[in-house]
């Protein structure tokens, strides 16, 4: 059977601790799509790791981490992760990576930098991990797949033909200093080496994986309102975020992805530029951000300060009904506990109408939020098991929300732990 694990929001959802959670069940990890330009933070026996790469599930030794065709792979990144992991006293994770997936090449880094840096005040809060560019070439049809590293003299004409493109772009746009072909190349040649134990046809994998009956996770990142389609364009990501680019992004049919998780959290968050209307500033913000997650609210990748909202349920019902939901997981319920009233935002107003429909980027930039405002529980709800042992006002909270965006919470995190976990029968 396949799962998907995906975030209904902007990122940040908390999606590691709940791929990690239901990881013990599944033989086979899967990221489908992105790359390290995104964090999962995972809090487990072995301590805290934030993951860029890594799928989540490699901290169990019955796992098969497999990194599909639509993932945007920094080699080097990721063997650093998998030898820090390694370090911390992880068994080594049983890796598979797909001969299709495409590659992060030096010179992507570069043009991301180069790129947000000549937008200056216009720029897309970009990490800066070569994403963009990465993306622009594979559909420019001039990237690199992993099995083209196994191939010499094409590899070297293809190196030579497309270095050839980028110095015309980094002499006169850019003004920076030009690639060298064979800088690339020699390179190219110390990634073959790194990936060369663990490169495989992944969908064949899947395919006899599906057929035999395993436990198949697919992982995403970051979240519905950051897919190029559906998101808040342009200030998105570039590839898709929506569980549906699972079945392409691992090379499964569609039919296949029988259970879809979408996490949300208790509260909104995001990094990054773009509209986000319930956000909250000040000193209500930097009291959420303190308290927030494990540590507090900063990104997994970035380091950012993230911004920070009350929860949003225009966007997390859109976000969910784009992802196909089956299941809600909500997460980080017991950073609300310090509140005596927490404010919910229930519709949009754009230009005196109020909706509750998710609108395009340009309309979404006018919203004003709707708040309906709901009493805190003002307790520590901290290793509670039982969703009945909750207080009353926090199942309050949790059915509202639920009412509000009409899909099922049948998942509640309420501690970063992997066991902080209350399951909830609908």
């Amino acid at each position: 059977m396949v799962k998907a694990v995906v975030g209904a929001n902007w990122g940040d959802e908390g999606k590691g601790k709940i791929t990690d959670m239901l990881a013990q069940e599944a033989d086979i990890i899967v990221r489908f799509q992105g790359g390290a330009n995104a964090g999962h933070t995972i809090v487990n026996d072995y301590g805290k790791f934030a993951l860029h790469t890594l799928p989540s599930g490699v901290f169990y030794n019955h796992t098969t981490s497999v990194i599909g065709n639509g993932v945007a792979l920094n080699i080097p990144v990721f063997f650093k992760e998998y030898n820090e992991v390694i370090e911390r006293g992880v068994p080594a994770p049983k890796i598979m990576i797909s001969d299709r997936a495409q590659i992060v090449m030096p010179y992507h880094i570069l043009f991301d930098q180069y790129e947000e840096e000549r937008l200056g005040g216009k720029s897309f809060g970009s990490t800066k991990s070569g994403i963009a560019p990465f993306y622009s070439d594979k559909y420019a049809k001039i990237g690199f797949q992993v099995n083209e590293l196994f191939h010499d003299d094409a590899l070297k004409e293809k190196v030579e033909r497309v270095v050839a493109t980028k110095n015309v772009l980094l002499e006169h746009l850019y003004h920076k200093p030009l690639l060298d072909p064979d800088e690339i190349y020699a390179e190219l040649m110390k990634y073959k080496e790194m990936v060369a134990p663990y490169v495989g046809d992944v969908s064949l994998f899947l395919w006899n994986a599906i057929k035999d009956g395993k436990q198949i996770l697919l992982e995403g990142q970051l979240g519905s309102l950051k897919d190029p389609d559906h998101g808040i364009y342009p200030m998105v990501t570039s590839s898709s975020t929506l569980a549906a680019y699972g079945a392409i992004g691992a090379g499964i049919p569609p039919y296949e992805i029988k259970q879809v998780i979408t996490v949300c959290k208790a509260y909104s968050s995001a990094v990054g530029a773009g509209a986000f209307v319930s956000e909250i500033f000040g000193e209500e913000a930097d009291e959420l951000r303190r308290r927030g997650g494990d540590g507090g609210e900063y990104g997994a990748t970035t380091g950012r300060p993230r911004r920070m909202g009350w929860f949003d349920c225009v966007a997390s019902k859109y976000g969910c009904r784009m992802q196909g939901t089956t299941d809600v997981a909500f997460t980080v319920l017991d950073v609300l506990g310090y509140l005596d009233e927490i404010p919910v935002c229930t519709g949009y107003e754009i230009d005196g109408k109020v909706t509750t429909e998710f609108p395009t980027t340009g309309l979404l930039e006018k919203a004003k939020p709707v708040l309906e405002v709901l009493p805190g529980w003002k307790t520590d709800i901290r290793g509670i098991k039982n969703y009945e042992d909750l207080p009353e006002n926090c199942r309050k909270y949790v059915e509202f929300v639920e009412k509000q965006i009409g899909f099922p919470i049948t998942m509640i995190s309420n501690g970063p732990g992997r066991n902080d976990i209350i399951y909830r029968n609908k």
